[in-house]
């Protein structure tokens, strides 16, 4: 995986949560990170925009997604395989 991924992923989940990148631990859920629906959505348009990916995600009902945001972690892996795919293209 790609440390740049990674680290723009994290830096990004950081500014919405107000804090710092090195404060963001991989198993943090958003919820711990003080992170709401719209936070969330706001991250993702920011994800979205930095790697110029689309993101499946479904605010309304985001288990229906396909996109894994249970916590940090997921959402690196989830947006690295978005990266790897639209690279491979």
């Amino acid at each position: 995986m790609s440390q740049t991924v990674r680290d723009q992923v994290i830096s990004i989940i950081a500014e919405q949560a107000v804090l710092q990148p090195s404060d963001i631990k991989p198993d943090a859920t958003m919820e711990d990170l003080g992170i709401d629906s719209l936070g969330l959505v706001e991250a993702i348009f920011a994800i979205e925009e930095a790697f110029d990916i689309s993101v499946p995600f479904n605010a309304n009902d985001p288990s229906e997604s396909g996109f894994d945001i249970s916590n940090v972690e997921a959402i690196v892996s989830a947006v690295d395989g978005l990266v790897a795919a639209q690279k491979a293209g």
